[in-house]
């Protein structure tokens, strides 16, 4: 199971009041001197491009655009960032692995990016989207190795969950679920949502809600 840490019925109510209050876009960054000041603690959410990341997003937060979505790869070429109440702040980050742009363009959001991730001392997890019908990619991998040598704390949130069925699920959480075991920085426990369904945000967000009572 994906669910080894259980919420009451009040901090999961907690956590969605947290998601669905006031939320505001702060600022687009492409370098990092661009990086807002310390501040609330940051949740940054990582994934291939085109993995949902922006409609997850949303749907955490109970809204429609706050995070522009795309059908064409590659779009999010900003690291974006969102205050959650003064609470916490929420980051998009660019995908990997495919870009429609410049091969300059490419190799300047992968080095920030990747500067961000070692670097910032107000990050407290990356969430590591991965789609359910696809599993670990060789890039998901790549991004956890970088994570693991530099101790940046990540969970791995499949979404998409909606496209297969129960039983192909259940096993790609079984799957993932191996391969982070031994991995030193992964979070263990797997959450599969879907931002079209719900399934699986009221978890998400009481893990991540979770993070500022630390």
């Amino acid at each position: 199971m994906t669910e080894d840490l259980e919420f009451n019925a009040e901090a999961l109510e907690s956590a969605r009041r947290l998601f669905v209050g006031p939320c505001e876009f702060m600022l687009g960054v492409v370098k990092m001197e661009g990086l807002p000041e310390g501040g609330p603690q940051e949740v940054a959410f990582a994934g291939r491009s085109n993995v949902g990341k922006s409609s997850l997003l949303n749907a955490l937060t109970g809204r429609k655009a706050l995070a522009r979505t795309s059908n064409t790869p590659g779009r999010t070429r900003e690291l974006n960032f969102f205050n959650l109440g003064g609470v916490l702040r929420l980051v998009d980050l660019p995908g990997y692995g495919y870009a429609r742009a410049t091969r300059k363009d490419v190799d300047e959001w992968s080095r920030v990016t990747r500067d961000f991730l070692t670097g910032r001392a107000e990050l407290r997890r990356i969430c590591m989207l991965i789609d359910s019908r696809h599993g670990l990619k060789p890039s998901d991998n790549d991004v956890m190795d970088l994570l693991d040598k530099t101790a940046v704390n990540y969970q791995t949130v499949l979404t998409k969950a909606d496209k297969i069925k129960p039983t192909a699920l259940d096993q790609v959480i079984t799957e993932v679920l191996q391969a982070i075991k031994r991995r030193p920085a992964a979070h263990p426990i797997v959450r599969a949502t879907s931002a079209q369904t719900g399934e699986g945000l009221d978890m998400l967000r009481a893990d991540l809600a979770a993070l500022t009572k630390q």
